[in-house]
């Protein structure tokens, strides 16, 4: 059995679960999956950045009314869950977690713990973090100690 850890920021998608189920063929893979709940005000300024730069003129004046931070818990927990259950309906073992400091430190230890293969980091595109290369997965690189795979949603959060 190959493992994941896959850190994720929003409920997959029917088309997220299948890339992520899929990318090994038919080997069985179990899912050890993180979820981050959204961040502080510094987070919101750095998603605002990015829907300017991706054209999103709407959504940039929309962050101001997102949950953030203690808010955003229930809602992360609900997309864990759907994720969870739809990475189970196909056909993969997953399990999770929300993690809401030291998200780094989170994935290191779960990586030892699991004895994952792998780390998945499923985000949208975050321009300007990944421009100073302080986004997850580039950060995860010289962390964790396995291969890190940096993959883009199929939606917008």
């Amino acid at each position: 059995m190959f493992t994941s850890v896959l850190m994720i920021e929003k409920a997959l998608t029917s088309a997220d679960v299948e890339f992520v189920t899929t990318l090994h063929g038919e080997e069985d893979v179990a899912f050890h999956v993180l979820l981050q709940p959204r961040g502080d005000q510094a987070d919101r300024l750095l998603r605002a950045i990015d829907d300017v730069a991706l054209g999103e003129l709407d959504e940039a004046a929309r962050e101001g009314a997102t949950p953030e931070g203690d808010e955003a818990v229930g809602e992360g927990q609900q997309a864990l869950d759907v994720s969870l259950v739809a990475l189970r309906a196909a056909g993969s073992r997953a399990e999770g977690r929300l993690i809401e400091d030291h998200p780094l430190d989170a994935l290191k230890g779960l990586v030892e713990e699991s004895g994952a293969d792998e780390v998945i980091v499923l985000t949208d595109p975050h321009y300007v973090e990944e421009f100073f290369h302080r986004d997850w997965a580039s950060r995860a690189r010289h962390k964790v100690g396995v291969p890190v795979l940096k993959l883009f949603s199929h939606s917008k959060a």
